[in-house]
């Protein structure tokens, strides 16, 4: 196991090259400054216009517009002076005037400004870089920039940077001293040898970083000022630049070629928003959502590169490559954990992005397990592949293999279309509602079951989720559980993601446009309710059964933006809870205590408190041997959670008859269901979801000659 460090550790290296990577020519087409006006008027015109809840232009928006922006192009307070925040603050009132006025003086004063401050701090990194540090000195440095205030002078912002370098310069020392524990003697560096290699590393990571300053350009950052103003209106409203509108695809709803993830840009971090079934990520077991990139090496490179403050776009092209290729990455874990992994890059096929089965078995009971990766549909082909359909045919396989309950698993799952969340919802109820729908002007949609009562599963069912499963993920969870129709068991709420996007091209709204492309912007344009009546928004859905995991005391989801849309209520739909089961409120009793009174579960759940009090703790120290104590004792606490790592629950699986078949004449399908056998076979929430099955019993229903039958 990598060693454990403050969540913030060597994530100063992060901060200390965010913006090192983002400097300008100073050169600006008058062109330009023409159309960053026609913008700003655009946009406010088009959310106003469309957006669902569109924000009211007051000092306060203007406020929290300044604040972020600001914070957006200087998050570690090491370039701006308080003398220049000063000097910005005449503006924070003003930006809902400027907006109305179609002005930009803002941007041009801070834009101006980051440049000039820029080459200042190149300046103090090169004269502080080529010194040695002294790691004997007791000095720590605090990591919640937020908090602090800027600098008053250029002394103490030289004094900002030594530290933010020393620290970088130590973490490195740290790992080569640790590299060194296996060398012969003779082959063991000095301690000066070991600071000026560590130092020398920094050095060519900042210069890299530095010489990346012509690739950016003043549109890049003008993106920041607007998505500033359209992240108040909710988080997920955001303008795109004329370049990004083909990567919308990468960064919002595609899949990252190469490692099989797919990733988001959120301030200078580039994070993992979702894993591919069955890519490299995924058959490492070692990535998970939330994981930020920190840097990437070829391997055949001596030298990783930083991809923090990179364009998402420029990232992507450092992470893909040829199949065959493998590439290291530098992650930084959700638990504040930095580790270096090796991956093979792969082309992820689109067959690990379906739905797929297999049955489980315990004390001779079979139950079946459905894989939901997400909800799709072929844009294209009406009669291509579909989620609705795909789980239609899963179920009816297990059923004919003599399933008795059925586990659906929607972990991670981040949504998409809400055509097929109605389709599947129908699979499990006769009738009625499955999701209200609210329109811009407040008008609702309800939008129904309508396959006439056609229920292909009328057993027990259970659907686990975790803090991941968003938007029409939440959608069926919900929908089941006010129907009373299935046990939801994960994490004590889903993502909460309860609103609709759309994505406009912003050259149609302008008759003639001589300034070339505009770009587009994504917006808010409906958002969903339960048929209950309460929303998904931020809420997201409340486990039945609440089993703790790793973020049960980190913020998660759509709760850790900072404007989201709120949570609210509509009237209830109409509609009747299915009455299938006797002992639905004893069976989620008996489910919750069990998992009260489980070692394995207490375990999780104290490393999850232990791992959000590191996350918060944000004083690190600079002093060597304090350092390494300070990481030999969070290696020692970590130790007691390793056996984690060891479970395995009693469970066997079976591949479906037809699947068996298939993996015999497919080597690489077969290696990849025996992986997930193997994954399933260390997961304690699957274990805990059959108890609950084996646990419900039906109040209308025989199981009988490998079907469930009407009593007679």
């Amino acid at each position: 196991m990598k060693f454990l460090k403050n969540n913030f550790a060597l994530a100063i290296f992060t901060l200390l090259i965010a913006t090192a990577s983002c400097s300008f020519t100073n050169t600006v087409d008058p062109g330009d400054r023409e159309k960053e006006q026609l913008l700003v008027n655009l946009i406010s015109h088009v959310l106003k216009r469309n957006h669902y809840n569109p924000s009211d232009l007051t000092d306060q928006f203007s406020k929290d517009v300044f604040d972020n922006f600001i914070n957006d192009m200087d998050p570690g307070k090491r370039y701006f002076t308080q003398a220049d925040y000063d000097e910005f603050e005449t503006y924070q009132y003003l930006i809902d005037d400027q907006i109305r006025d179609s002005k930009v003086d803002l941007f041009n004063l801070v834009y101006e400004r980051y440049l000039k401050r820029q080459k200042d701090s190149e300046k103090i990194y090169k004269s502080l870089i080529d010194q040695p540090f002294d790691f004997t000195v007791d000095e720590e440095i605090n990591m919640d920039y937020e908090s602090q205030p800027y600098a008053s002078n250029k002394k103490e912002l030289t004094e900002r940077w030594r530290k933010m370098l020393k620290l970088s310069v130590l973490n490195s020392v740290y790992d080569r001293i640790e590299e060194q524990e296996d060398k012969e003697e003779g082959e063991q560096k000095s301690m000066t040898e070991i600071e000026k290699d560590a130092r020398d590393e920094v050095k060519r990571n900042m210069d890299e970083n530095f010489s990346l300053s012509d690739e950016v350009e003043r549109i890049d950052y003008f993106s920041l000022f607007m998505n500033a103003i359209t992240t108040h209106f909710d988080p997920h409203t955001n303008y795109f630049p004329p370049r990004n509108k083909d990567r919308f695809d990468i960064s919002m709803s595609g899949k990252l070629e190469g490692i099989g993830a797919r990733l988001q840009k959120k301030m200078d971090y580039i994070s993992v928003l979702e894993i591919i079934s069955g890519g490299p990520a995924w058959k490492s077991q070692e990535i998970e959502v939330g994981d930020k990139i920190l840097k990437v090496k070829q391997e055949n490179d001596t030298i990783a590169t930083s991809i923090v403050g990179m364009r998402i776009a420029d990232a992507v092209e450092l992470i893909k490559g040829p199949k065959g290729t493998k590439v290291i990455l530098t992650l930084k874990k959700v638990d504040g954990k930095i580790e270096e992994l090796t991956l093979t890059r792969d082309v992820v096929e689109l067959e690990d992005t379906y739905a797929k089965s297999i049955m489980t078995m315990e004390d001779g009971l079979r139950y079946g397990l459905i894989d939901l990766p997400k909800f799709y549909f072929d844009m294209e082909d009406p009669n291509g592949r579909a989620s609705g359909n795909d789980v239609r045919r899963e179920i009816q396989r297990l059923k004919d293999e003599g399933m008795q309950g059925l586990v659906l698993d929607l972990r991670n799952n981040g949504g998409g279309s809400l055509r097929e969340v109605v389709e599947m919802a129908g699979l499990f109820i006769e009738e009625g509602p499955v999701v209200q729908v609210a329109l811009k002007n407040r008008q609702t949609q309800v939008l129904k079951d309508m396959d006439n009562g056609d229920v292909i599963w009328e057993g027990p069912l259970v659907i686990m989720v975790n803090e991941f499963s968003a938007s029409a993920s939440e959608i069926l969870a919900a929908a089941l559980q006010d129907y009373d129709r299935a046990v939801i068991l994960g994490s004590e709420q889903t993502f909460g993601k309860g609103t609709v996007q759309n994505f406009e091209d912003l050259n149609r709204w302008v008759r003639s446009n001589e300034l070339g492309d505009l770009g587009a912007i994504k917006l808010t344009t409906q958002k969903f309710y339960r048929v209950n009546g309460s929303s998904t928004q931020l809420e997201g859905v409340k486990s039945d059964v609440v089993a703790p995991n790793r973020y049960s005391y980190i913020e998660v989801g759509e709760r850790d933006e900072q404007f989201p849309l709120p949570y609210d209520e509509i009237p209830a739909a109409e509609y009747d809870k299915f009455q299938g089961y006797i002992n639905l409120a004893e069976t989620i009793e008996k489910s919750r205590e069990r998992i009260a009174a489980n070692d394995n579960f207490k375990l999780i759940d104290e490393n999850a408190q232990w791992l959000a009090a590191q996350r918060d703790d944000h004083d690190i120290p600079l002093n060597l041997d304090t350092y390494t104590a300070r990481i030999k004792e969070l290696d020692k606490t970590t130790e007691k959670y390793e056996k984690l790592d060891d479970y395995k629950n009693n469970l066997e699986f079976e591949l479906l008859k037809n699947d068996i078949a298939v993996t015999q004449r497919d080597s690489v399908l077969k290696e990849k269901r025996d992986r997930w056998m193997k994954s399933l076979k260390k997961d304690i929430y699957l274990a805990e979801a059959i108890n609950i099955l084996k646990d419900l019993r039906m109040n209308n229903l025989q199981y009988k000659d490998n079907k469930y039958t009407i009593k007679n």
